[in-house]
């Protein structure tokens, strides 16, 4: 099911689930994503300044994707 994503702590929240899910520490996640162990405490705590791109690494690192809807698009 998709998740309407609208702020940093429903990302940070997103990430923590999918991290667990897939039994993973905090600090394996960081190693594999090639990040920093503070990184993703600071993103899965929801920190509003998170880099994105080492955001779009720890997400593509987990298996999640993301699909950006310009306004007036629809999802099918």
């Amino acid at each position: 099911m998709p998740e309407h994503i609208k702020t940093p702590a429903d990302i940070g929240a997103l990430v923590r689930s999918t991290r667990k899910e897939q039994n993973l520490r905090q600090d394996e996640l960081a190693g594999v994503a090639g990040v920093g162990l503070r990184f993703i405490v600071d993103l899965e705590a929801g920190k509003p300044t998170a880099q994105i791109g080492k955001v779009l690494q720890v997400l593509q690192t987990l298996g999640c994707s993301i699909d950006i809807l310009a306004p007036g698009e629809r999802r099918p």
